[in-house]
């Protein structure tokens, strides 16, 4: 009798021989069907745009109350955010104008920051701050006039809580510096009337701090971030105020990201690797960026794009993504702030499109790059900024106990700025003591 035949007439033997196969077969099928489980975030084929009903789809840019100072002085009587504005006599024909209420809920938007501002060239040391409160007021009106759709809020559960209403939560930000006039007291009421970030400067350089074109410039005289420069940061991680760095110069990026206690974002800029201009950033700033746990949401004016197609705007997500994985990135499409948009994401009603080619991993001329995962979508649709917005939050509960800044900026800022004979500031004796 073989060995084979012994133990087949043992039952009893032939039994634990088989028991002992079917442990070994688990042990090693079990783990590799975990492993792969958890080696593929999306098991299932699914749609980019689909992600939009599932997280809120947050734009960090829309200059929207700008476009209705230049087309209606700031006056709603006749303007209705709730037509077709392509379809009217001059919106239509108005090349910055990509936003109504058709278009928006087409575009599946969650949220929006509505930009409060005015150019920096015409008000600086003028009349910068009112006429940024004339800009504040007249995007809290456009909230209120279409209560069904947008809800203004002022925080990231409010986000959620308009998100959950099927409303687009509606935000409020200052762009640029010089809409608080080197004062701090101005910068904590615009926090009082809802601003919620602030981009530290437009194109125009500051008495404490550089804007992003200087950069440009042969031999620039370089101030970076002043010395003041570095209170308006604390008290805005006080107040509990976003930090904006887009525009800024390259030094005052750095600055930035040194001195503040919380997250800051780049709300509307793109890859400098990609297209070298003055307003995108750099690869070793977004590394610092990931440190800082901030975002950077990208911005599609083809100017800084370096391109007139949805294929040159997903060039840079994927590049930034590359530098600093999927969660540092979000959308600054800087709609109504431009004059020209790409081809594919030409308004506010394209960025499903975007969603469904960041999945897809095609781009419209065939070439092809990575599928972006269902979970790095909803990070860069929203919860990313979510993300930072409740950090900023706690770093401004944890500051409960520290009192307002009061620092007044030294007169030999406005000096070393070149900007120390101002007719129109009656105070500046107060800066010389």
């Amino acid at each position: 009798m073989t060995v084979f035949q012994s133990v087949l007439a043992n039952k009893k033997l032939l039994a634990a021989l088989i028991v002992a196969a079917i442990i070994t077969v688990c042990a090693i099928t079990i783990p590799l069907v975990l492993v792969s489980s958890s080696d593929d975030d999306d098991p299932q084929p699914f749609v980019g745009r689909d992600i939009l009903d599932e997280v809120p789809l947050i734009d960090g840019h829309n200059d929207l109350p700008f476009n209705i100072y230049k087309v209606e002085r700031n006056l709603l009587a006749n303007f209705n955010l709730d037509s077709n504005l392509k379809e009217h006599p001059v919106w239509g024909q108005t090349a910055s104008s990509h936003t109504d209420l058709p278009r928006l809920r087409k575009g599946k938007l969650g949220a929006q920051f509505w930009v409060a501002y005015i150019r920096c060239a015409d008000t600086q040391y003028k009349d910068a701050v009112a006429r940024t409160l004339e800009q504040i007021d007249v995007a809290k009106r456009v909230i209120a006039k279409y209560p069904d759709d947008l809800k203004y809020v002022t925080t990231a559960e409010g986000i959620m809580e308009a998100f959950q209403e099927k409303k687009i939560a509606s935000l409020l930000v200052v762009e640029g510096g010089h809409s608080i006039d080197s004062r701090l007291p101005v910068l904590r009421m615009f926090y009082e009337l809802g601003v919620r970030y602030m981009t530290l400067t437009h194109s125009c350089n500051l008495p404490w701090a550089d804007a992003s074109p200087i950069d440009d410039e042969d031999n620039p005289q370089l101030n970076n971030l002043s010395e003041w420069g570095h209170i308006v940061i604390r008290e805005m991680n006080r107040l509990g105020m976003m930090i904006d760095i887009s525009h800024v110069s390259y030094g005052v990026m750095q600055d930035v990201l040194k001195e503040s206690l919380a997250p800051v974002i780049f709300s509307h800029s793109s890859a400098h690797t990609v297209h070298q201009h003055h307003r995108n950033v750099q690869d070793d700033v977004l590394r610092g960026l990931v440190k800082n746990n901030g975002i950077v949401m990208v911005n599609f004016y083809p100017l800084f794009v370096g391109g007139n197609t949805i294929d040159d705007v997903v060039k840079h997500f994927n590049h930034i993504k590359s530098v600093t994985g999927p969660d540092h990135i979000g959308i600054g499409g800087d709609y109504d702030g431009v004059g020209q948009t790409p081809e594919g994401l030409e308004d506010v009603s394209k960025y499903p499109d975007l969603f469904d080619m960041l999945a897809s991993g095609n781009l419209t001329t065939g070439e092809t790059f990575q599928p972006w995962t269902r979970d790095e979508l909803r990070k860069l649709a929203g919860l990313n900024l979510l993300r930072v917005f409740k950090q900023v939050e706690r770093v401004r509960d944890n500051m409960l106990a520290t009192p307002p800044y009061e620092d007044i900026i030294p007169f030999a800022e406005f000096e070393k700025a070149g900007a120390a004979d101002q007719p129109c500031m009656t105070n500046m004796n107060i800066h010389k003591e």
